[in-house]
């Protein structure tokens, strides 16, 4: 039996893999099967018949996942599963509700609309357009299917022409945007915020999509609450960046809906609220109170806070009650208790949350100083190495010179001068490398840097050949005469850090480089993959804290490092060490 961390790690690692794409296809799905199964076991005609149409949504979405791996294929296997399934519920007399577009379900339409950026963002353009047009044929022919009607007044009436004309476009549009190598794609700061909000982003997709089923029997005029409601989801996806202003920027978005809704919708009640305010603005309302509290300081969320829950009383009061003589408070009691129950639960979410966030920030903290702990030790190991290694020929040296002093003192003289280089180059290797020795530490190194030589070169090419971290490495070195000892320990530690991480971190890569010369006084240390990049790299700082424990290393030394996504992709581990260490 999996453990509950276990199974949080499976879900979060499954929701990373759907993406906004996938959570927004998720969301559809559940919003249509919540739909057809009210529809499914009513008192309006047959029961479970509405149900017919559950099999066909399925494949549509089931398609729409596949793109990501096989867009073309996908995409014509789509529209083939469209019109198969349109003919079997005109053959089953199964009624099918309409959406966005006529008689097609929100995951039909939301899988379709994915189809179409995949294929355009993926194929070659002739492919893209066959892929393209095939599948806005059969959506036609699947609306005058349903419908009962013929192919030019599906393509002519209702409101299929005119959202369905909308959406094409974007998606092309959206396509093409995303054409680019990716190698050379860059994520957009939006979508950077939206990477790691998934659950967020799904949930409040899934009420928006309440909120557009609720309201298309309305017509146009539900137009303008419909954009505040879209509006606020965005704000309280993007509100983790600043939530305060973003708090206050949706209280003004949902104050604004409350007054269109009240001149507007009056009198009209098919487009059903949640006490007085759509249920994507009061989901995206929750989200922003968790947030504030999570992120925020108890004195900047509190009115901001306020201020929502009084545009949502506003909202009740003006939307749910009726005005004149038959106006009573008491109307309002179930309202505030919904209210009440809801805030609670954001309030308690988001105090849970900033308490997991307290303990993960103590638990990476106490990691990071083992890490760096561990590194200084592992320095204070390789000194007593150098160290041991200029005092054998001090020793050795004196030695000599003691036996030949009789003989010849010129001799001896020079064994003087040399002892005293020795010493002095022993001297500067210890003062560079005790800084990291202070206060009692738990030690740390590998087992690698436990058996290394003085031979920086050799020891490279043993721990390339050794293939270790599983991935086949290049190796490039020009390497000084004279290079300082301390200098040359850091040098064999970040490159057999970097190499560990490709082998553990770098999906996909096949090859690895490494590139150890020295420029312009410094010895420059460069390790690359042909890896997938950034979105596989957040493992090593969170996992092992190696990068901190690199880090730590060069800046002992005075040098610098550099660690991201390559411009040729893959990742890419840059340094740079003085080869002359200040005092």
């Amino acid at each position: 039996m999996p453990t509950a961390d276990q199974l949080t790690d499976r879900v979060s690692a499954f929701l990373r893999w759907l993406g906004v794409p996938g959570m927004v296809l998720l969301a559809a799905l559940l919003c249509d099967l919540v739909i057809i199964a009210g529809a499914g076991f009513d008192a309006v005609g047959p029961r479970l018949r509405d149900l017919g149409m559950v099999p066909g949504i399925l494949l549509m979405s089931a398609c729409a996942v596949w793109a990501r791996k096989q867009p073309v294929t996908a995409a014509f296997a789509g529209a083939g599963v469209l019109l198969f399934t349109s003919a079997l519920l005109r053959f089953g007399r199964v009624p099918a509700y309409s959406t966005v577009l006529d008689e097609l379900s929100f995951a039909e339409t939301v899988a379709g609309v994915e189809l179409v950026i995949f294929v355009v963002r993926a194929a070659r353009p002739g492919v893209a357009f066959a892929a393209t047009s095939s599948l806005v044929v059969s959506c036609v022919l699947s609306i005058a299917t349903r419908g009962n009607m013929d192919p030019v007044s599906a393509t002519v009436s209702g409101r299929s022409p005119f959202f369905g004309l909308g959406l094409l476009i974007a998606a092309v549009l959206f396509g093409l945007g995303a054409r680019r190598p990716a190698q050379r794609k860059r994520k957009t700061r939006f979508a950077e915020v939206v990477s790691g909000q998934w659950p967020l982003v799904g949930g409040l997709s899934l009420l928006m999509f309440f909120d557009l089923a609720a309201a298309f029997e309305s017509g146009p005029r539900v137009g303008p609450t419909l954009l505040c409601s879209f509006v606020a989801v965005v704000l309280a996806v993007v509100a983790i960046r600043k939530p305060v202003p973003a708090a206050w920027a949706l209280a003004g978005v949902m104050l604004v809906s409350v007054v269109v809704t009240r001149l507007v919708l009056r009198g009209h009640a098919s487009y059903v609220l949640a006490g007085g305010t759509p249920i994507a603005q009061v989901g995206a309302g929750a989200a922003m109170t968790v947030l504030l509290i999570r992120y925020v300081g108890n004195a900047r969320a509190v009115p901001a806070i306020a201020a929502l829950s009084a545009v949502v009383a506003a909202g009740a009061v003006v939307n749910t009650l009726p005005s004149g003589p038959t106006f009573d408070l008491d109307d309002l009691q179930p309202h505030v208790l919904s209210a009440v129950l809801l805030l609670g639960i954001s309030v308690a979410t988001g105090l849970f949350l900033r308490s997991r966030d307290s303990e993960r920030k103590q638990v990476v903290q106490s990691a990071v100083t083992d890490a760096q702990t561990s590194e200084r030790m592992a320095l204070a190991r390789e000194l007593h190495d150098v160290v041991a290694h200029h005092v054998t020929g001090i020793v050795v040296q004196a030695q000599a010179a003691k036996m030949v002093a009789g003989k010849n003192p010129q001799v001896a003289l020079d064994a003087l001068d040399r002892i005293e280089t020795a010493g002095t180059e022993a001297l500067t290797a210890m003062r560079r490398l005790v800084r990291s020795m202070r206060g009692d530490h738990p030690a740390g190194t590998t087992e690698f840097s436990e058996q290394a030589t003085m031979d920086l070169a050799a020891d490279l090419h043993k721990m390339v050949d050794a293939a270790n971290h599983g991935v086949y490495t290049k190796i490039q070195l020009n390497l000084p005469e004279d290079l300082p000892q301390e200098v040359a320990r850091s040098a064999l530690r970040l490159v057999q850090e970097s190499l560990t991480n490709i082998g553990k971190h770098a999906a996909g890569a096949s090859v690895a480089w490494v590139s150890v010369r020295e420029e312009q006084g410094e010895l420059h240390i460069r390790v690359s993959d042909n890896g997938r990049g950034q979105s596989q790299r957040t493992a090593p700082v969170s996992s092992g804290y190696g990068l901190v424990g690199m880090r730590e290393r060069v800046a002992l030394l005075h040098g610098r490092l550099s660690a991201g996504p390559s411009p040729e992709g893959g990742w890419l581990v840059e340094a740079w060490l003085p080869l002359a260490g200040a005092e």
